[in-house]
């Protein structure tokens, strides 16, 4: 079997050379696709591949039409957004993620935000500590549970709200578990958003909600762009000067927002699991799901029907 990895952004060399011990061990072939500038690129590419693993790369209905014996495609990563899943199913091809092996790298990245955050921004003038402050999860997953673990070792109070994982199940991982989104907000100091960005979720992050927050609040976004009410934040923020921003997914408004000064900051680009670790992680773990699929028929990570 062929498998083409496709990234317009690469995999460090590690994780290259990890996933080509994975597959030529199984007995299958690797071809490299990557910095690619153009979709014609990609299809040329794809069109003898029997898999392919890729990072944030579009995979689309066109894509799909191209790749005639593709029969797999893993994204190296727990967000899946960017694979057109109907399209997938229509080509009867299986579409996977690879969740939990970028957790703890967003995880210390909202950390770092976070004491940026807090200490002004690092502009000089006093600012405030985590310890004893009560940091909200939305959304308890991978991710979530790695936050909640490094929020304890900074001595913060924890609380999570997910609608799909039982209050028992965040109530064991020592965290208390906030029985509405409603209040999660009102309750907590900083609230950390995990949630996919899907057809319930997206613009949920709204006026109405954040503005439940408790004076001097922070909001961290690491998921999904799409899941901000930009508008709705960008009015709130101008009629509470005591709120914070902060996100590693620049806003579609990053402008607006920029006038907030010491009050917001983006990363220029998503950066949660930009760390070596998690690339070869996700990488590595992409291969074996495609060797197991192969070998097995095992399709437990399939995010399609």
């Amino acid at each position: 079997m062929k498998i083409l990895i496709a990234t317009e952004k690469p995999f460090a060399a590690a994780a290259v050379e990890g996933i080509r011990k994975e597959a030529e061990a199984a007995g299958h072939e690797l071809a490299l696709l990557e910095k690619y500038t153009d979709k014609s690129q990609l299809l040329e590419a794809v069109a003898d591949a029997d898999a392919m693993i890729i990072r944030s790369d579009k995979v689309d209905a066109e894509v799909f039409d191209a790749a005639k014996q593709l029969k797999i495609v893993v994204r190296a990563g727990a967000g899946y957004d960017n694979i057109d899943l109907a399209a997938a199913t229509a080509h009867n091809v299986v579409a996977e993620n690879t969740p939990g092996q970028n957790a703890n790298a967003v995880a210390e990245l909202v950390f770092g935000m976070l004491v940026f955050a807090v200490r002004n921004f690092y502009n000089g003038k006093a600012g405030s500590e985590l310890k004893g402050k009560r940091l909200g999860i939305l959304a308890f997953g991978n991710v979530g549970r790695n936050v909640a673990r490094i929020a304890k070792g900074f001595g913060m109070e924890v609380s999570a709200y997910d609608a799909y994982c039982p209050a028992e199940v965040i109530e064991q991982a020592g965290v208390h578990a906030a029985k509405s989104q409603d209040e999660l907000f009102e309750t907590c100091d900083v609230v950390s958003l995990h949630i996919p960005a899907t057809a319930e979720t997206k613009e949920s992050i709204n006026y109405a909600l954040v503005g439940k927050m408790k004076k001097g609040g922070i909001l961290v976004n690491t998921a999904r762009k799409e899941v901000i009410n930009e508008p709705e934040l960008l009015k709130l923020m101008s009629e509470r000067d005591d709120l914070k921003f902060v996100t590693d997914i620049k806003p579609d408004a990053d402008a607006d927002f920029a006038k907030f000064e010491g009050r917001y900051f983006s990363t220029p680009k998503k950066m949660g699991a930009q760390t070596a670790e998690a690339n070869i992680n996700a990488g590595i773990a992409a291969a074996k799901q495609i060797n197991a699929f192969f070998k097995d028929g095992d399709t437990k990570f399939q995010v399609n029907k």
